[in-house]
């Protein structure tokens, strides 16, 4: 049994207001944008692919006191075909904040993709990388941030982190609800954003 916890938000947006959608649906029949904290029910409602790139917020801590080391973690595609189709549709209104929280890079269209542990900035104090091995336990868990990019190819792909504890070891997958997560390159697809005072889609300047 894994002596770890987590929990997984795939539908975190850069900065808390920048994202792209790619939908199989013309502007006049996609909704509004939702507010970041409904982007779950509003993506799944409209069949909405990750455009470009995915942001993954792991958050994970031991099962009790005893200290669980997080040794690695891992990316692995399962499968690339050709950019989906669609419309894309940027969910940004103007985003603001200075912070550029610390997560791992991964750049999909790799032969061999790998987390890169990047450094964040706030206001211009630089934020450490996440360096591992770090530990975690019930009273000290850790949020990663996951930034999955690609240009040029629609990417299934999941994580598997690494752990061990008291003389054990093991790896947890970490993918979408049973299911790999789905980034898709934005390239050449017709691109949208919402006006609010006409309460419509229009092209991207």
């Amino acid at each position: 049994m894994s002596p770890l916890t987590w929990t997984v938000d795939s539908q975190a947006w850069e900065l808390g207001c920048g994202h792209d959608y790619v939908i199989v649906k013309p502007p006049s029949q996609v909704p509004p944008p939702p507010a970041p904290q409904d982007a779950a029910p509003w993506a799944a409602t409209q069949s909405a692919v990750h455009g470009g790139k995915t942001l993954v917020r792991l958050s994970t801590q031991g099962l009790s006191d005893t200290a669980v080391v997080l040794e690695a973690l891992r990316v692995r595609v399962v499968g690339r075909t050709a950019p989906a189709e669609g419309n894309a549709y940027a969910m940004d209104q103007g985003c603001g904040g200075s912070i550029t929280p610390r997560h791992f890079a991964v750049d999909l269209d790799k032969d061999r993709p790998i987390a890169r542990a990047v450094a964040g900035n706030d206001a211009g104090s630089p934020i450490p990388a996440v360096r591992m091995p770090y530990r975690v336990s019930a009273k000290d868990p850790e949020v990663l941030l996951v930034a999955a990019e690609t240009g040029s190819c629609d990417c299934r792909w999941y994580l598997e982190l690494d752990w061990s504890s008291q003389g054990h070891q093991g790896t947890v997958r970490i993918d979408d609800d049973g299911r790999p997560f789905r980034t898709s390159a934005l390239d050449g697809l017709p691109r949208y954003t919402y006006n609010t005072l006409g309460r419509r889609w229009e092209p991207y300047d």
